[in-house]
Parts: structure tokens; sequence; C-alpha cells
């Protein structure tokens, strides 16, 4: 195992693999502290503040102690010991997953437990004690514990797509366990719009999308069955379609399954919006037909496949933000706020004006939040907090725990916050991969 003692930076950056990639905005920490680690310069709301826990000193890329760092789970009672999956690069076999031990005061110690993962992103832990990631073509797991966990490391479940084999706009796999321990794993959907290079749809002989209509069954969330003993099934069943990317998932107590959903990359900053779906087993959400509540996407607009005004599409929950790009939903359960305890928090890690956003949603007994007509969504308007209505639809209202998290040229990059994770203490943890961080945000106490 490689052992790493990294000093936690006054300086931070978002650095691009990519040598061409511009320079971004450094963190520029001053001395006030969050909970013991170096405070950083994020607008948020009252009551709340946000600590550096790890980041990198440099702005070369490959000198970053977490390359691309997505999904937090914390291990044991004290707060103090992290596993980290780490994206690397968007290539395969660069990605990694790392115990952290952060204690305020002391430079955060990283240790690396698996290396040569394609694009991990979602991690859990499974009935049997194992720690289950899901990257590009498959979900592996393997024993944290053991004294090499790189030799544990498994397949669990194979055959997921994977973008070396053909073109994949979302080869993650993200997916939670269900309360029988099945696995919902998320198939996002290849291609934008289902559609070829001059805008005309890609149809299957039946007229319908060939990319996810067919047996591979892409834009869709499935259901692996659990077999006992650290074994599911290799043939799965198709719990809903017609989702473009469901990075974000969540089950609450009561039984219900939400989807965050990452809409359609129109150029127009103000559609469509993103959505929240309640999850319904059979139902098909609309990629790639439908947009919004009832609008045909412009690839599929005339083709008579889908009447979005209709039953057949599962309309959406409520809306959100467009251009958010959720990508991590949880619901809150913790000591240090109050005022979020069963709320439902949600990362928004898009870069249009909308995004860099960690937000919370009020939900009733079910878990389900509430839309409006008279609701608002948060962006930012030349560095200032402005309010939005949604136009053709009912949004939901959410309330933004980092109020402004854009760059702000000799103070800040610009966030962009996937994984978050609530710590036994209550504080919400916080991964940023576009700048190489590891974030805390806890109460903001004088």
């Amino acid at each position: 195992m490689r052992h790493l003692a990294l000093a936690t930076a006054a300086l931070l950056l978002l650095a691009s693999p990519a040598a061409s990639a511009p320079k971004r905005e450094l963190y520029r920490a001053g001395p006030a502290t969050c909970g013991g680690y170096p405070r950083l310069p994020i607008d948020m709301a009252k009551g709340f503040c946000a600590g550096l826990v790890i980041g990198p000193k440099t702005q070369v890329f490959r000198d970053r102690p977490l390359l691309l760092p997505r999904t937090l789970l914390p291990l044991g009672s004290d707060g103090t010991r992290w596993l980290v999956v780490d994206l690397g690069r968007w290539v395969p076999s660069q990605g990694s997953v790392w115990r952290m031990t952060a204690v305020p005061g002391r430079p955060a110690k990283l240790e690396n437990l698996v290396a040569g993962l394609s694009m991990p992103h979602g991690a859990a832990f499974g009935p049997d004690g194992r720690v289950y990631v899901g990257g590009m073509g498959a979900i592996t797991a393997f024993d944290p514990n053991a004294a090499d966990p790189q030799k544990t490391l498994k397949i669990v479940v194979g055959g997921l797509p994977d973008n070396r084999l053909h073109e994949d706009r979302h080869p993650l796999s993200t997916f939670i366990f269900d309360k029988d321990w099945s696995l919902l794993v998320n198939v996002g959907a290849p291609s934008d719009q289902c559609a070829d290079d001059k805008g005309k749809p890609v149809k299957a002989p039946n007229g319908r999308c060939a990319q996810s209509e067919g047996a591979e069954a892409t834009a869709a969330i499935r259901r692996y069955a659990y077999l006992g003993q650290g074994r599911w099934a290799s043939d799965y069943t198709v719990l809903a379609r017609g989702l473009r990317n469901s990075v974000a998932l969540v089950r609450h107590p009561s039984g219900t399954l939400l989807q965050a959903e990452n809409s359609y990359d129109f150029p127009t900053p103000a559609s469509p919006y993103e959505e929240l779906n309640l999850i319904e087993p059979g139902r098909h959400y609309g990629w790639p037909y439908c947009a919004d509540m009832d609008k045909p996407t412009p690839a599929w607009a005339g083709s008579g496949v889908m009447d979005c005004a209709s039953n057949a599409h599962a309309r959406p929950l409520a809306l959100m933000a467009s251009h958010a790009a959720p990508l991590s939903i949880l619901y809150y359960h913790g000591a240090m706020f109050p005022g979020l305890e069963g709320k439902l928090l949600m990362s928004w890690h898009g870069y249009r004006s909308t995004g860099s956003r960690i937000v919370a949603l009020d939900v009733d007994a079910r878990g389900l939040p509430q839309p409006s007509a008279k609701a608002r969504y948060p962006a930012d308007e030349k560095g200032k907090l402005a309010w939005k209505p949604y136009v053709g639809g009912r949004g939901v209202a959410v309330a933004p725990i980092t109020l402004s998290w854009r760059e702000v040229k000799g103070l800040r990059p610009t966030g962009a916050p996937v994984g978050l994770a609530v710590a036994p203490d209550g504080a919400i943890w916080v991964a940023d991969d576009r700048n190489g961080t590891i974030l805390r945000i806890a109460a903001d106490r004088p």
C-alpha cells in the first residue's frame, strides 16, 4: 500500500489533465477556520461554513493527491476515517479507492486500497461488509479490511455498457442497494437525444429509439436480484425506462424511490429543466422523446412515437433548475443541523449559472418534495444570487446551502460538488471533482 501525508493546502486550483486547458482560479484561504479546517471563501447560507479537508497544492493535474474525487463513504463512528472513490481520468483503468484519515489541525493522510478501476463513481457497503464500486462496464467489490484489498477485488455485475465498445455519453454505473439487497443500477443514455450528427433520430425497425428500446436497455434503471452470499443474478429486469442519466438515486424509508435527472444538453441556457422523478416500476420517463412536463424533443418532434402529454409519458414529479446537473442525493439525518433533519440534500455539479450548488428540499412524510407553480430556482447573475420562475411547469423550491460558488478572481474557483455524505457528527462532507478537493460543511460557530 502507498501512504501519503498531505498538508492541507491554503491555495487550491481546478487543474485539468489537458495540457492546453486554461488555468483556473485558486482558493485564497485566510487564517479563519471552519470546524478546525481552513475556512474557504464560499458564500454560504447563514449558519453554515465550508472547511478544506484536502486538495492540491500545485496547478499540475497529475500531482494532485486526489485527481477526480467523486464519492465518500464514512468509516467508523468518529468521523475521522473515510473511503474516497477517485475517478482518476475519463479513460479506462485510471480510477482508485483511498482510505482517508482526516483530523482537524493535522495533515490529512491517504492510503491507496484499490487501483486500476475504470471510471469508478458510485460506492456503498454491501450485505457482506465489502465495499461495492460502480464503474464503467461493471460493479466490483473488495474487502477494505484485508491485508491487501486489491487482491480481493472481484466483479459482481458485469456486462454494463462500456464506451470502449461503442459511443457512450454516460458510462458511469451508479447504483443503490434496495431493502432486499437487490441492486438498482443506472444505465445512462448513450447519446443526448438518440440522434445522428445531423439531428435526425436513430430509429429501430419499430420506429422507436434504437439506443433505448433494444435488448441492452440503456437509458434505464436495471434491477439485479440478490441471490445471497454476496452473489447477484447475472440477468436483470428493467425497473424503469426513458431516464437519460440516473446518477442521483435515493430510496426513502417509506418506500419512495426518487431520481434526479440530468436532462438534455440543449444549447439554450433556460431549457430544458432538470427533473425530479418518482420512480414507479414499468413506467417510461420520456427519453429521448420528451422534455420537461410534456414537450417533444427537437430530434423526435412529429415522429408520433410518444404523446408527451399522455399517460404513456411518466411526467416529472417536479422540475428543477435547468442545466444544474444533480449528481448526488440523500436524506439528511444528523445532530449538527436540526433545521435540515429529514430534508433532501442534493449536489448541483453543472458549470452554468445554476450549478455549483448544494441545496436542501423540504419533503413530506413519504420523502416527496412538493411542486408549486410559485416555486423559483437559484442562478447567478453578475455575481449575485437571482431567483428564476419555472416556465411551463411546476417546479420545486430549494434552499441553497452554498449561495454562490462561482469563480471570483483572486479568491476562489467555480465549485463542482459531486458526492455528498453525512458524518456521524452531522457534518456534510463533499467531494468536488473538478477542483480535486474534499470539503466539510459545518455549523458556523464564532
